[in-house]
């Protein structure tokens, strides 16, 4: 597969909707100790340009990372060799500690069923296990080293609420439930207001809860202060908004959202275990869809659910959550590995499937 790259700056990254293929992203994740590179691709005629990170994560071993990228993508049955040729590119052009490339990729999964059907299916869903989805990855490729990764890093299955249309329309769109809660928070008097940088300590403890209540990874505070660092720093094509909702003086939710040209991504949330009947969480995404409306995005990727309606899922309570906002799940390819050096890879390997050493970005 004929693959071009051509190097630049990070701050050169044309703007997109993936926000974390962005300059802004790149700046965020260098308070967080990577590196970055940036290069523009071509591929058998489309154009675009791909962000990569870099970071020594054991002695020796060293990976690069591709945050929900590369953008553009071939047809299904070429994804695997489209991985090994851009690989390939890539690991000429990176130090020889970098043990392997992971990219989390966006591209639809190829299991996925389409759009109108997928609305009747996705309690259904399931994809193969990790042997399988290899096998169909690694077909057509000239040396089959692609290999699934441990965890995907991060919204494998995620939500997306349509914004075309009125505020009236995107409402109907939503469950009667759901446009109950948004109504009764207003009704009992929450208020959603901008936060700031000072309030981020109540927000992580927010955080901290929603995540032990939810069961899903917590990420360390480094990683909020890391984002209203970069956005002191580094103004660009992306915008980040914290929003709160409180009831008198009791803070009940919040969230954090970036706006990348025309969509609106919720980054983190957080709501109190206490008062709860007041709704908070409805009142504070209500407010970032209109907000985001204002901005211009078609779009608000609500992230992370289970696959399916599974109750078993770690992820089903923010399935259940998620779901009443009108929007339909996309199911994506998820994370996906390729070795440069088979030893430090599989040594690499080991450790984080006991450690998980790459957070998710």
């Amino acid at each position: 597969m004929d693959i071009h790259l051509q190097q630049k700056e990070a701050r050169e990254l044309q703007p997109t909707d993936i926000f974390f293929q962005t300059p802004f992203w790149s700046a965020v994740k260098s308070y967080l100790g990577w590196d970055s590179l940036a290069y523009d691709l071509t591929f058998s005629g489309p154009q675009g340009d791909i962000l990569i990170l870099t970071k020594s994560l054991m002695p020796g071993i060293s990976a690069a990372y591709v945050p929900q990228g590369p953008e553009f993508s071939p047809e299904p049955e070429q994804y695997g060799p489209f991985l090994e040729g851009l690989s390939d590119a890539i690991g000429r052009r990176l130090d020889s500690s970098v043990a392997f490339i992971r990219y989390d990729l966006p591209w639809e999964s190829p299991y996925a069923e389409p759009p109108t059907e997928a609305l009747e299916k996705d309690q259904g869903f399931r994809r193969p296990e990790a042997r399988l989805q290899e096998l169909r990855m690694n077909f057509g490729t000239a040396e089959w080293k692609l290999r699934k990764a441990v965890t995907d890093l991060t919204f494998v299955d995620r939500v997306v609420v349509d914004l075309n249309g009125s505020e009236v329309e995107i409402l109907s769109r939503m469950k009667s439930k759901t446009r109950y809660n948004i109504r009764l928070a207003k009704k009992k008097g929450v208020d959603v207001f901008y936060g700031s940088p000072m309030e981020l300590p109540a927000f992580y403890d927010l955080y901290r809860q929603t995540a032990q209540r939810n069961r899903f990874h917590a990420c360390e505070y480094r990683h909020f202060s890391a984002l209203f660092a970069a956005l002191s720093s580094r103004p660009d094509f992306c915008e980040i908004f914290f929003l709160l909702a409180r009831h008198e003086r009791n803070l009940l939710a919040g969230a954090i959202m970036a706006i990348s040209r025309k969509t609106a991504i919720y980054l983190f949330g957080a709501s109190s275990n206490e008062n709860r009947n007041l709704m908070g969480p409805y009142a504070v995404h209500w407010e970032a869809m209109r907000l985001a409306k204002s901005r211009g995005c078609v779009r608000y990727d609500l992230g992370a659910v289970s696959p399916s309606k599974d109750p078993d899922h770690p992820y089903f309570g923010l399935y259940r959550f998620k779901m009443g906002f009108g929007g339909r799940i996309l199911h994506q390819t998820g994370t996906w590995d390729f070795p440069l050096d088979e030893d430090g890879y599989e040594l690499f390997r080991k450790h984080e499937m006991i450690d998980g050493l790459i957070e998710p970005s």
